[in-house]
């Protein structure tokens, strides 16, 4: 990292701060301290944040809404760049002319939070995001990790993703070159980052809408343990195509559409003996065994030990190897 003095950093990210307790921005409550930490209002603001961090050799790492994250306890050694573009649009329907049907686009900046985009689109009878009903996070992180619920998937209804490659070069990239798969997508394997997206969706009855929310918000406070801080999710749920056949039949009465045919890392993480499991203040849920809760002060090497414990009984009883879905920050 090239030698800089904060105040001249400072002056080319205006509004810049030093030395950030991370578990205020972190769903976890878990992290140590960002050595540097801005805000990016505008997307103007994100990518001049992210050109200044390449220009000077600064290790960045771009921040939603702190989800599906476990921050060191040491923190991170470089720039927090938190997403705080917010602009989305709903243009008034058009008619396509190639098949005569409404054609609804959505266009969002990557800070957009969910929460929003998907009460927006359903008070304008706009369905395609009904299943991110309570899922936290923003528009952006969901793109990037494909997050997904009830056998659909933030790809399948995006057009195109605006983003900012390592030379500098902004580029749209149509959904078929984004590469979606199981909690992933070339943003991710290639590390791009996401300035904006073009999400296409279907006009629907508003009731119809309204009813998937409320299910999604329902199942979500009854089966998940939302009363604690958490990343969510731990693990990826499990493919029944890598397991043998005996297994399969084994697993026959829990296997779960997510969207294909999957195992639930929960059920194999309870079965495993581990529900309800603590090292230090972090805890296997009793609720939701893919879930990792923080019980009050609990620290990221507390949550890592529990996070190898549970692959390592999974392996050992059932030969599956666990893959987590959450991502780490720092050293």
């Amino acid at each position: 990292m090239s030698r800089i003095d904060f105040k001249k950093l400072r002056e080319l990210l205006p509004g810049l701060r030093k030395n950030v307790l991370m578990k205020r921005y972190a769903s976890f409550k878990i992290g140590g301290k960002a050595k540097y930490f801005f805000v990016a209002r505008r997307k103007e603001n994100l990518i001049n944040a992210i050109l200044v961090a390449r220009k000077y050799n600064l290790p960045f790492f771009i921040l939603g809404e702190g989800t599906n994250l476990l921050v060191s306890d040491r923190g991170f050694k470089g720039l927090i760049i938190k997403v705080e573009n917010k602009k989305y649009k709903i243009p008034r329907t058009r008619t396509s002319s190639v098949r005569g049907k409404q054609n609804n686009l959505l266009y969002a900046e990557a800070g957009v939070p969910m929460r929003v985009l998907v009460r927006e689109t359903t008070e304008r009878g706009l369905g395609g995001l009904e299943w991110a009903a309570g899922i936290p996070g923003t528009i952006g992180g969901a793109i990037r990790g494909n997050a997904g619920a009830f056998g659909a998937e933030t790809g399948d209804n995006i057009l195109w993703v605006e983003t900012l490659d390592k030379k500098g070069n902004i580029k749209k990239i149509s959904r078929k070159k984004s590469n979606f798969s199981y909690r992933s997508s070339i943003f991710k394997k290639r590390n791009l980052i996401i300035i904006s997206a073009l999400i296409k969706l279907k006009k629907k009855n508003k009731k119809t809408i309204k009813k998937t929310v409320k299910d999604c918000i329902k199942y979500r406070r009854e089966r998940l343990p939302l009363n604690y801080p958490s990343a969510g999710s731990v693990f990826k749920n499990y493919d029944i195509k890598k397991i043998s056949r005996r297994l399969k039949k084994f697993f026959s009465r829990i296997i779960k559409k997510d969207p294909f045919p999957i195992i639930p890392a929960a059920y194999l993480i309870s079965e495993a003996g581990l529900k309800g499991f603590k090292i230090g203040r972090a805890q296997i849920s009793k609720k939701h065994p893919n879930f990792i809760i923080n019980l009050g002060g609990a620290k990221a090497k507390d949550v890592i030990k529990l996070i190898n414990l549970a692959k390592k009984r999974v392996r050992n009883k059932f030969g599956i190897i666990l893959e987590e879905e959450i991502q780490y920050l720092g050293s």
